[in-house]
């Protein structure tokens, strides 16, 4: 509520400067209060975690059974990645591409404060239960196992979500230049190559970590301590800092990688900062994950 209701305007006032004629911010808030729904930026996905995450609480209340079941499958997963894979592949399937049929990737249903992705909505949630169930059974053992296979067989892994990843790009270009209604069934070619490329860079990325990631950074351990502050805050710097380079001539690389680097260094330091006020370190979660450390 705080990020969508107070940081998101902030954030997008520079995207109305850019075109209009009067720049106020009087101007700005009259127009954004006249449309039809409250843009949310990047924390659009919030109010889904939450409703994902009551599911979850109320399996583990009254029906544990599923989440065991989940737990059990990762399990198996330390020494058959593959299989896991091909499971969560299968069930990407089951839940996308119908969605697919009916709603586009860039479709979405807005009300109010709330953003949805019709198309992605059970794709998300299947993701989600995948992650409940290897944490449920330990996120140190199992699939993610500093000793599992996925760790061991990275290279071959990596090729797969490269490979995936070609495999829903390529189709999906080919539909953007109109190639669909030469080529017939290059719709469904797209929508499973998604869903292979989701599954393969998913596990590709864990499987380098895994491999070359073991040692412990204690300048990552605060970036993960404040991860959630600056997935918060970042949108406002991300969008000024592009507004405050449009005057420079600089290539666009080079603009990128200053957006980049400053909106990361900005958005930890202020995570860090309101981190140290009671509200803020209740808001972000900080103050309990140092607790859990110093334990």
């Amino acid at each position: 509520m705080i990020g969508v209701y107070v940081l998101m305007p902030v954030a997008h006032y520079p995207v109305y400067r850019v075109t209009a004629i009067d720049p106020s911010w009087k101007a700005f808030w009259a127009h954004w209060i006249a449309l039809p729904f409250w843009p949310s930026g990047p924390l659009w996905f919030l109010w889904q975690l939450v409703a994902v995450n009551a599911i979850a609480a109320m399996l583990f209340r009254f029906a544990p059974r599923p989440v065991e079941f989940l737990a059990r499958l990762s399990s198996n997963a330390g020494d058959h990645p593959a299989r896991y894979f091909s499971g969560l592949v299968a069930i990407s399937a089951l839940v996308y591409v119908p969605f697919a049929w009916v709603f586009r990737p860039w479709d979405w249903l807005q009300i109010g404060p709330f953003s949805l992705q019709p198309a992605f909505t059970l794709h998300y949630a299947a993701y989600f239960f995948a992650g409940l169930g290897i944490g449920a059974y330990g996120i140190e053992r199992g699939l993610l196992g500093s000793d599992a296979m996925l760790g061991q067989r990275w290279a071959s892994w990596a090729a797969a979500g490269f490979g995936g990843f070609l495999l829903w790009i390529i189709p999906s270009a080919l539909i953007v230049q109109g190639w669909n209604a030469t080529l017939p069934g290059l719709d469904i070619v797209a929508d499973l190559g998604l869903v292979l490329a989701c599954a393969g860079m998913s596990f590709a990325l864990a499987a380098v970590f895994l491999r070359f990631a073991t040692q412990r950074w204690p300048v990552f351990n605060g970036l993960s301590d404040h991860a959630y502050g600056i997935y918060l805050v970042h949108y406002v710097f991300v969008i000024w800092l592009q507004y405050l380079l449009l005057g420079f001539a600089l290539f666009a690389v080079a603009k990128a990688g200053i957006v980049f680097g400053a909106s990361l260094l900005l958005s930890w330091m202020t995570a860090a900062v309101v981190s140290r006020l009671p509200i803020g370190a209740r808001v972000l979660g900080a103050d309990r994950r140092m607790l859990v450390r110093a334990r």
